[in-house]
């Protein structure tokens, strides 16, 4: 497995039910090289009664790194919540104690691109060396990757970057064409998220409900997830996270430990034929 590029699963892919070490125990045995955190599950695990340093023991005890962070949200509102505040300082010390580089961020507000663009240029400034990656997705106010990259660029900011999941990427109904990425340079993509989507998207109105509850395996729906990895792959993308983002209440209904082995063994089918570097050493 890739050393550079970590194969993660993402946090809500094991959903919120189960202890830290189950889900470190359940990625590990699968072969997931790394694990995804939201602040909230971080918080599930101090709640659990383990500190920091209990944390960082299970890790090594399996061999495993947290090597994906989110979720910031609400960075654009005038008057923001001490809830935000202390879940973007939350995400800042997550980053700091794991060894993360970046910090995966969405935008359910619709603002302009000037006003959006110095909110995140603020956020920037109090991440310092840490990168703030800009997440699309087709319900929120950055719908797809064109506006999320006009806000990135126009913020001018080094650490700012874009997040590309292939279900948000399909649902804005987006080509699997490189021309979609054109002008963006590859290392401002910072990280990777794969999955797969059924023919039929939900309404609108609802499809957020869908992303949150009824994804599907990487290859095993109608998304194409090879023909995506291979674009980003052609794009020169290095992401620092290879995550696997697969929320789904059937598969996880099935347990953790077989909803992790059940993604990876479809995520490998997939780096296999379309980006095999990924999974070598």
């Amino acid at each position: 497995m890739s050393k550079q590029y970590p194969i993660t699963i993402s946090s809500w892919t094991l959903g919120d039910k189960c202890t830290f070490e189950e889900r470190v125990k359940a990625a590990k045995d699968a072969g997931f090289e790394g694990i995804g955190l939201r602040a909230e599950t971080y918080v599930d695990a101090l709640n659990e009664g383990l500190s920091d340093s209990g944390i960082l023991g299970i890790l090594k005890e399996y061999g495993m790194r947290v090597t994906e962070v989110e979720y910031i949200v609400q960075w654009a509102e005038e008057n923001r919540s001490y809830e935000q505040k202390y879940k973007e300082q939350m995400c800042f010390h997550m980053c700091e104690l794991f060894g993360v580089a970046h910090i995966n961020c969405g935008l359910m507000e619709a603002y302009s691109v000037e006003y959006t663009a110095q909110k995140l240029k603020e956020l920037c400034a109090r991440a310092g060396h840490l990168i703030i990656g800009v997440e699309p997705m087709p319900y929120s106010g950055i719908p797809n990757v064109k506006r999320a990259w006009e806000i990135v660029d126009a913020s001018n900011c080094e650490n700012a970057k874009i997040i590309l999941d292939s279900w948000h990427w399909l649902r804005a109904c987006q080509p699997v064409e490189l021309s979609v990425l054109e002008g963006i340079p590859a290392e401002k993509i910072v990280s990777v998220q794969i999955n797969d989507v059924y023919e039929r998207a939900y309404a609108q109105n609802v499809l957020r409900d869908e992303s949150m509850h009824d994804r599907l395996a990487p290859g095993t729906g109608c998304g194409n997830t090879e023909a995506f990895c291979r674009m980003l792959k052609e794009k020169g993308v290095k992401p620092l996270a290879f995550g696997v983002e697969v929320i789904s209440d059937k598969i996880l209904s099935c347990g953790v430990a077989e909803a992790a082995a059940y993604n990876y063994e479809n995520t490998k089918k997939v780096l296999e034929h379309a980006w095999p570097e990924i999974l070598s050493e």
